[in-house]
């Protein structure tokens, strides 16, 4: 029997259902006492397995073999840990008329994450756009994300950022970086067995973000830290965000074509450039927040499902406006790729 897929124009990731049900969980449920002890501990264990995975999947000869297209990735780069982290430094001015401090470190920390990988394939082969270039530029963004999103947080958010401090940086570099490295020393090694095994790895990434989103929340919780935050805050925080996304749509899309790149290319810049991924932030923010990630994720979990759903009607829109999709491959199914794994052996950003 054929699955239902939901209506193309309405990509809702189930992913984002089962975030939204474990902080539902962590609401009603929250670690309190040994139980937020234990959390803890294994919720730092799935970030250092995450980014060991990471390490371990990241092809470094392919990722060498895409830097023969470096001003493509440069753009890509920049529009990420550039332009962006602009953007949100701008949006400091509406603290605190439109959005409350934490809900602004929050936001300025989803500008400083690097680009997601699986969505920007996908959107980018919907529109028929250069589906290589998008893959190494949402390697390399991740790779960079890496070193780059807890640099820049620590400059740019500083003590806002839950108590950033040395302490702070000791356990990125324990849980963080370490994993990464040891991950690409032993690829040689593992990387056969992560292939065969893509499958079942994939249920272990996002079981992994599930436990730092459930410890994270429950922290939160146990704070009261949601006593900041008010329906009127959260309505102006989309507002915001709906803003931040079409402006880089834009910059990325003519800002692109004013730098002499060709229709493919300047798909692939638009939806990898544009993007934030959910997958490398959550495991971040609960090394630099601590006990305030709760509320520091909330901004990059809106933008990731408003992402989805405007860059699915864009992408279909791009495939009309060039050439037609192939038979065989309904626009539908390809939109659902967005949820699945994507087929290639990097980091990467759901």
């Amino acid at each position: 029997m054929r699955r239902p897929h939901l209506p193309a124009w309405l990509p809702l990731d189930p992913y984002i259902l089962a975030l939204l049900g474990t902080v539902g969980l962590a609401a009603l449920l929250p670690a309190r006492g040994p139980a937020a002890t234990v959390a803890d501990g294994a919720s730092t264990a799935a970030v250092a397995l995450l980014f060991f995975l990471y390490g371990a999947r990241l092809s470094t000869r392919e990722a060498l073999d895409g830097l023969r297209h470096w001003r493509l990735h440069l753009t890509v780069l920049a529009c990420t840990f550039l332009l962006f982290p602009l953007l949100g430094l701008a949006a400091r001015g509406l603290v605190p008329s439109l959005l409350t401090q934490p809900l602004y470190s929050g936001l300025l920390f989803l500008c400083l994450v690097p680009s997601t990988v699986q969505s920007s394939i996908a959107f980018t082969s919907i529109a028929r756009g250069n589906v290589p270039a998008a893959i190494c530029a949402g390697s390399f963004s991740s790779l960079a994300g890496i070193v780059l999103t807890p640099l820049l947080a620590a400059g740019l958010i500083g003590g806002s950022a839950g108590g950033f401090s040395l302490d702070s940086l000791v356990k990125i570099v324990l849980q963080l970086l370490l994993p990464f490295l040891l991950g690409q020393a032993l690829r040689r090694w593992v990387g056969g067995f992560l292939v065969r095994h893509k499958k079942v790895l994939g249920y272990v990434d996002r079981g992994s973000i599930l436990l730092v989103v459930y410890a994270a929340f429950s922290a939160g919780m146990a704070a009261g830290i949601w006593h900041q935050v008010s329906v009127p805050r959260l309505g102006a925080l989309m507002l915001v965000e709906g803003v931040l996304l079409a402006v880089m749509l834009l910059v990325t899309w003519y800002g692109a074509g004013r730098l002499g790149f060709d229709r493919a290319d300047r798909i692939a810049i638009q939806f990898a450039g544009s993007k934030k991924s959910l997958a490398a932030g959550l495991p971040m923010a609960s090394v630099l927040f601590g006990a305030q990630a709760s509320l520091a994720v909330l901004p990059l979990m809106l933008f990731h499902q408003m992402q989805l759903m405007v860059c699915a009607v864009l992408a279909r829109r791009r495939a009309a406006q060039g050439e037609p999709i192939e038979s065989g491959e309904p626009a539908a199914d390809r939109v659902a790729e967005v949820s699945r794994p994507v087929q290639h052996p990097t980091p990467q950003a759901r």
